[in-house]
């Protein structure tokens, strides 16, 4: 072949291979860009971790996705936002920069801001790549950063809410699912701040708490845009579970007194020390920061003590400070029970530890005395000293008064077995519902139906939620409310089931029985749970239910929700001064990095009942 006719192929070929470089270099950006906002678990963590979450398609509307969001303008309106033009360097792309300038916008999450450039700047949607020297223009840009503050509403205020994960809730299929629950007649979301394996979604400074992972990055944007959607903002804090902290700081988990070593129950290392003051006040400083961020309020969970493990050998500081508590406790409440049929059972939840499958249950009369028709030898006499109960219920009076005076709810989320009452229960929690309702202004008793194993001698609990939510609200309606008025003290919002785990009836019929008993019985409002964030059957059940009370004619009547919604002024952000920055400014201007694949479940431990369940209902698919 002539040398001539080799220069030409290899000039053509050249040619070819530069044209699908162009072609597949913005294929590649934009997929690695748009990483960080969707957070997909890989399939090798879940494999390890748990099932994934179904795609955004399965459970949102096509109206929903993406393509059909409107990007010409920010997604929050304040005054003052203008425009700027950037100049790109060398290898930049779109996402890259809009990664960059978040922060400074009134835009939520990189890929919708990089949409907003794309349309701003007259580029293709498929656009990434940028030339160096070249000009694109970045809209929504703020004068300062937003300050948020909270919408108060009245402890009785009725709440229809969902659940959200904090990496969820930063991410755009969060934010559709969010629009999408107001618009079936939702108006509250509850969101991560803090989980039970400790970690901490937003940026916050404290001693005890290093470098961690932040997902919501701007916790007043955040909260602004569920004031925008005239929603109620719920920030939920795991308490005293907190396996970041007793990794990290070992002195301040609950001890053994065995082996003068953190004390791990079965097996897991994940308990801080309940009354060690140094684990309240941080809990308590992160929650301050929380409402004074704009939230509505503060929802505590896991508010106790460790239920399972060698209670024997767990040691405590208020044991220190008391000495006569330890002996008092050991013989307290010594409890024999036959070994579980099913070991399959979640732990830490009705039916497990402290209520056995198979076992029937203690259960209190509508006077509150208890049976004695089950299996249980249980030796309860009286405790002299402190006791757990007296810890969390300190504690609360503590965190309720700094809280109280910033305008914020707060609300507790307690075990739905604490309605019955029992001793063993009380010892091994602390949670004494009658003293922690003093000091917060809802209750929230975690009451799903196919939690309560082998209670009631029924044998399938998940498929009689009308029996099981009515009795349980009926129990925490008469431990609250003695006197039968209902007008004045705490709030009963319960938690809903939200899944399909042990039942074989989970439909949207399924979720409108529990919320129609949960009203009778004397609930306001109800918040549902899922892990996933699968909220395919409340979405259906939701227009159902609000179109039934409308024709009812008044709210009196309705079957199963008043309606209530916020007062008509939406937008409560302000502009904080540039001169005047927040101590976390640093944290909130620093890049962003790219959010580590997580599953659903994350590294949420095996103990939380809510947890387990999901695992399982989805292993079982």
């Amino acid at each position: 072949m002539r040398r001539s006719s080799v220069i030409t192929i290899a000039a053509f070929s050249c040619f070819l291979c530069a044209a699908a470089a162009i072609r597949i270099i913005p294929q590649l950006s934009s997929a690695q860009a748009a990483q960080p906002q969707n957070a997909h678990p890989s399939p090798a963590a879940t494999a390890s971790q748990g099932p994934q979450l179904k795609p955004a398609s399965a459970t949102v509307p096509a109206s929903l996705k993406p393509a059909d969001i409107s990007s010409s303008s920010p997604r929050l309106q304040l005054p003052g936002a203008t425009t700027e033009i950037y100049t790109a360097k060398r290898g930049e792309s779109i996402p890259a920069v809009a990664h960059q300038y978040l922060h400074r916008t009134a835009y939520l999450t990189s890929s919708e801001l990089s949409e907003a450039i794309r349309a701003a700047s007259g580029k293709p949607n498929s656009t990434n790549i940028l030339k160096a020297g070249e000009q694109i223009t970045i809209p929504g840009i703020l004068p300062a950063p937003i300050a948020e503050h909270t919408v108060p509403v009245a402890r009785d205020f009725e709440v229809r809410a969902i659940y959200l994960t904090g990496i969820m809730a930063a991410s755009d299929h969060g934010l559709r699912i969010i629009r999408h629950w107001r618009e079936v007649g939702g108006n509250a979301v509850v969101f991560d701040i803090k989980d039970s394996d400790g970690s901490v979604t937003i940026p916050f400074e404290h001693p005890l708490l290093g470098k961690h992972q932040v997902y919501i990055h701007d916790l007043p944007k955040f909260v602004h845009f569920v004031h925008s959607q005239n929603m109620h903002a719920i920030a939920r804090i795991a308490i005293f579970r907190d396996e970041r902290m007793v990794v990290e700081h070992p002195e301040l988990a609950v001890q053994s007194k065995k082996n003068h070593q953190p004390w791990r129950e079965n097996g897991k290392l994940v308990w801080t020390d309940p009354s060690q003051p140094k684990v309240q006040d941080y809990d308590i400083a992160l929650a301050k920061f929380v409402a004074q961020s704009g939230a509505d309020e503060i929802q505590f969970d896991y508010v106790r003590f460790p239920a399972e493990g060698d209670q024997k050998d767990a040691a405590f500081v208020y044991q220190t400070e008391h000495p006569e508590t330890v002996q008092a406790e050991n013989q307290a409440c010594k409890v024999e029970r036959p070994e579980p049929p099913d070991s399959s059972a979640a732990p830490g939840t009705p039916g497990t530890s402290d209520n056995t499958p198979g076992h029937k249950s203690r259960v209190a009369d509508k006077k509150g005395n208890k049976s004695h028709r089950d299996d249980t030898k249980t030796a309860c006499g009286a405790s002299p000293g402190m006791q757990r109960s007296d810890v969390i219920t300190a504690f609360l009076k503590k965190a309720y008064a700094e809280l109280h005076s910033t305008g914020v709810l707060l609300s507790l989320d307690v075990f739905g077995v604490m309605a019955w009452q029992r001793p063993v229960d009380l010892s091994h929690t602390g949670q004494d519902i009658v003293g922690m309702a003093k000091y917060c202004d809802v209750l929230s008793p975690m009451i799903y139906p196919s939690h309560f194993f082998g209670m009631d001698n029924i044998a399938h609990p998940g498929d009689a939620p009308e029996h099981f939510i009515g009795e349980s609200m009926q129990r925490f309606e008469l431990i609250t409310h003695p006197d039968g008025n209902k007008t004045s003290g705490v709030v009963i919002r319960p938690w809903l089931q939200a899944f399909r785990w042990r039942t074989k009836t989970y439909s949207p019929e399924y979720i409108k029985v529990q919320v129609a008993t949960a009203k009778e019985k004397g609930g306001i409002g109800f918040l549902f749970w899922n892990a996933a964030n699968d909220y395919s059957k409340p979405y259906a059940a939701m227009p159902e239910m609000r179109a039934a009370d409308l024709k009812e004619g008044s709210k009196d009547k309705a079957k199963f929700f008043r309606g209530d919604e916020l007062p008509g002024v939406t937008v409560k952000a302000s502009l904080t001064p540039a001169a005047t920055p927040t101590p976390v400014e640093g944290a909130l201007t620093e890049k962003i990095k790219q959010d580590s694949d997580r599953s659903w479940g994350g590294p949420h431990p095996s103990g939380d009942p809510r947890i387990t369940a999901l695992r399982r209902e989805r292993a079982s698919q």
